[in-house]
């Protein structure tokens, strides 16, 4: 267990790999740990850093800032605190954290190198309303039903370490948004991946990230729930590798999804 201390708060996080730096952000179900698979994955050729937003995980629970602005603010500060602004840095948001990296992205252009966003609401009404709603039964059961808890037992486990809060006032300020403006001035290129039987976010019609500089692209996993990075993990990391080996300036229409993983040596 990694942590650092950011405007007085306790920040943990965790890193596996050696590489070039990537970061990797959760969104409302979780915290750093759903994204472990595909840490170990990238982790030959990328040093992967995955945290745990403040009111998330194992980080500090004190800081009443769960605000997308203040999220963009955290990134900014962790990626100092390592050392690495001075890079460009590749990176993946899932949910929350997928409206947090493109919101970054659109703030700091000169410290990202590329986003992949899972599950990126566009605005608040892709957001499953029941996500706020009162009453009995967790955020996990409200947002996915009790059906999927098979083979999400630790994303479970670490939503119950949430601060309900920080699950609220982020939600809302995510609803808030409305992203169309951002991505279409966004200056790096943005690979949107969304599941198709996702009970939480509504994807887009596909022309809502299309353009004519080929740096938007959705893609669908038709048999993913809200997690395609644990329901297809093998397709999902091979994707994700694909897009960062990607050379500056190549269109993100020759990206595919492929049925088969083979691990890559150097």
């Amino acid at each position: 267990m990694s942590a650092i201390v950011i405007d007085g708060g306790l920040l943990h996080y965790e890193y596996l790999g050696r590489g070039k730096p990537l970061l990797l952000l959760h969104g409302w179900l979780g915290s750093w740990r759903y994204w472990m698979m595909t840490m170990e994955e990238l982790s030959q050729r990328y040093r992967t850093y995955a945290c745990d937003l403040w009111g998330f995980g194992d980080s500090d629970k004190s800081r009443k800032k769960y605000t997308v602005r203040e999220y963009v603010e955290l990134v900014y500060a962790f990626l100092d605190n390592l050392g690495i602004l001075h890079t460009r840095v590749p990176l993946v948001g899932h949910a929350l954290g997928a409206t947090v990296a493109v919101n970054f992205a659109y703030q700091y252009p000169q410290h990202v190198d590329r986003v992949l966003a899972v599950g990126l609401p566009p605005n608040g009404a892709a957001v499953n309303s029941h996500l706020l709603t009162q009453g009995s039964g967790s955020l996990f059961d409200r947002g996915l039903g009790r059906s999927p808890l098979a083979g999400y037992r630790d994303v479970e486990v670490e939503v119950g370490k949430a601060e309900p809060e920080a699950i609220a006032t982020s939600i809302q300020s995510v609803m808030a948004q409305d992203l169309n403006g951002i991505i279409k001035g966004l200056r790096v290129p943005l690979l949107a991946v969304y599941g198709g039987r996702d009970t939480v976010i509504t994807p887009p019609e596909n022309a809502y990230f299309q353009r004519e500089d080929g740096l938007l692209r959705a893609i669908t996993f038709p048999d993913s729930r809200h997690f395609p990075m644990l329901d297809e993990a093998a397709k999902f990391n091979r994707l994700l590798l694909d897009f960062l080996e990607l050379e500056e300036g190549q269109p993100l229409e020759v990206l595919e999804v492929k049925e088969e993983w083979r691990r890559r040596t150097r």
